[in-house]
């Protein structure tokens, strides 16, 4: 089991806000086939999808809702184990946040997600 360290854990979620702001979809569901393990699952209040094609399909969703908006870092990740924790805002540049959260994930002995689970704390 690969150790969670509060670095691996600011890489992990340096790379899935990445992911998510990717507007270009070959280049994005690249970006999932890496971070993503094949069987990983996503759930969060408002959608959910399974495996690389349930997630891109996913994020490519959300992105159409929130035309020009970009997730950025809030705070700082943790980890422990194999679970990291990070915390994120969705706005426009420039523009008060339209929504924060918090994700929880968990990730394999080869760093790759196999499951998050998203809390939405303001929207």
């Amino acid at each position: 089991m690969q150790h969670a360290s509060s670095t691996h854990a600011s890489a992990i979620a340096e790379r899935y806000l990445a992911l998510w702001n990717e507007r270009d979809g070959a280049a994005r569901r690249t970006r999932v086939e890496q971070l993503f393990a094949p069987g990983a699952t996503y759930a969060d209040p408002m959608m959910k999808g399974s495996g690389i094609d349930g997630i891109d399909s996913m994020i490519d969703a959300a992105q159409q809702q929130f035309p020009g908006h970009r997730f950025t870092l809030h705070g700082n990740p943790d980890g422990h184990g194999d679970v990291v924790r990070f915390s994120w805002a969705l706005g426009v540049d420039g523009a008060a946040p339209v929504a924060h959260g918090t994700d929880v994930a968990q990730v394999d002995t080869q760093g790759r997600l196999v499951r998050v689970t998203g809390f939405l704390d303001a929207a």
